[in-house]
């Protein structure tokens, strides 16, 4: 569990809060189930790196309270974060898409 969260302790599969958003996205490097990894940096920048290469995006939360992303030159999506918990520890977050309903996990590196 990244140290910026062991203050928390939430269950498997539970909501993340907004007030907790910045801390689950910026605790440490996210790796992806097909490979890929992305940093997300506490000033709204993020690196998402796949087979080596690297695209810039920014990332926010949105008037709903949810995690949203930007990626030039007009990508803009939003996400549900669910926490990963195992073993009563934070292992990672679980991406909802806010229109499409379509998943994905990552784990913290």
């Amino acid at each position: 569990m990244p140290r910026s969260l062991e203050s928390l302790s939430p269950a498997d599969g539970e909501q993340v809060t907004t007030k907790n958003l910045v801390a689950a996205l910026t605790a440490g490097r996210i790796v992806y189930d097909d490979g890929a990894e992305q940093v997300f940096d506490a000033d709204g920048v993020t690196t998402y790196v796949e087979r080596g290469h690297p695209t810039r995006g920014e990332w926010y939360v949105d008037s709903h309270g949810r995690f949203a992303s930007f990626w030039p030159p007009s990508y803009r999506a939003s996400y549900d974060l669910r926490w990963l918990v195992e073993n009563g520890s934070i292992v990672g977050l679980r991406f909802t898409h806010a229109e499409d309903g379509s998943q994905f996990s990552g784990r913290y590196a």
